[in-house]
């Protein structure tokens, strides 16, 4: 069977699905900006951007930019009813003072221990930016990130050990890539989800390193038995 990697919308909708209602979450620059887009109306989530906006809502109009309310990504953005923007170092104030439930932020590389890799590659020509991320993925209650599985050259960005200059230690929480959803556990990388088509050994084998299945195949039983699962992996009954 030919492997139908997730696109980019597919990856945001899958973590979408699993931001709690009322959470109050960032967001990062790129690939998690997406995840906006598939937040469902009917379910509060509250998006901050490091800028200073808190309420965010979808991106402006056409014809109906604000200059001065733009988001991280220099992209102009609306304001939801009860929102506010304010000065970045208050915004600061809230992402170091533990105040984000959430933050969904892109890497090069993510450890078998959660450590993070995401302002520098550490080559010659590229240019560091590390922007907000290290202040996010130490202040957020937990961390979320997505990226895809493999670089260009095919080697896997999950990795026993960084290579790429330290963003945060042992701070990733979940890992959303086009071929899995791995949970960092205490235990090491449990598999939740695996994309239509591959087999759990071929993604340990393009993946190289450790992972548990016990997490993906837990899902299938509460399945049969009419349980289904949170995203920190404990059952509850369907109603």
């Amino acid at each position: 069977m030919t492997i139908k990697r997730w696109s980019r919308d597919e990856m945001a909708a899958k973590v979408a699905r699993d931001i709690p209602a009322g959470s109050y979450v960032n967001l990062g620059i790129g690939m998690p900006t997406l995840v906006g887009n598939h937040l469902s109306a009917e379910r509060e989530v509250i998006l901050h951007s490091e800028n200073g906006l808190l309420g965010m809502g979808p991106p402006a109009a056409p014809g109906d930019e604000d200059p001065d309310l733009i988001n991280a990504s220099r992209v102009p953005v609306t304001l939801l009813p009860g929102g506010a923007y304010f000065h970045h170092a208050d915004s600061f104030a809230m992402i170091r003072g533990g105040h984000l439930d959430i933050c969904v932020l892109g890497a090069f590389q993510v450890s078998v221990a959660g450590d993070l890799a995401n302002w520098h590659t550490g080559a010659a020509d590229a240019i560091p930016a590390v922007g907000g991320a290290m202040d996010l993925a130490a202040g957020a209650n937990r961390v979320l990130v997505m990226m895809e599985h493999l670089t260009k050259a095919g080697e896997s960005k999950i990795v026993e050990r960084l290579s790429y200059p330290v963003t945060a230690l042992a701070c990733v929480d979940v890992i959303y890539t086009d071929l899995a959803v791995v949970d960092v556990t205490p235990h090491g990388l449990a598999v939740r989800e695996i994309v239509e088509g591959l087999a759990f050994d071929e993604l340990v084998r393009m993946t190289g390193v450790p992972l548990s299945d016990e997490g993906r195949r837990a899902v299938e039983r509460w399945k049969g038995v009419g349980l289904k699962a949170d995203p920190q992996g404990r059952a509850s009954a369907c109603r």
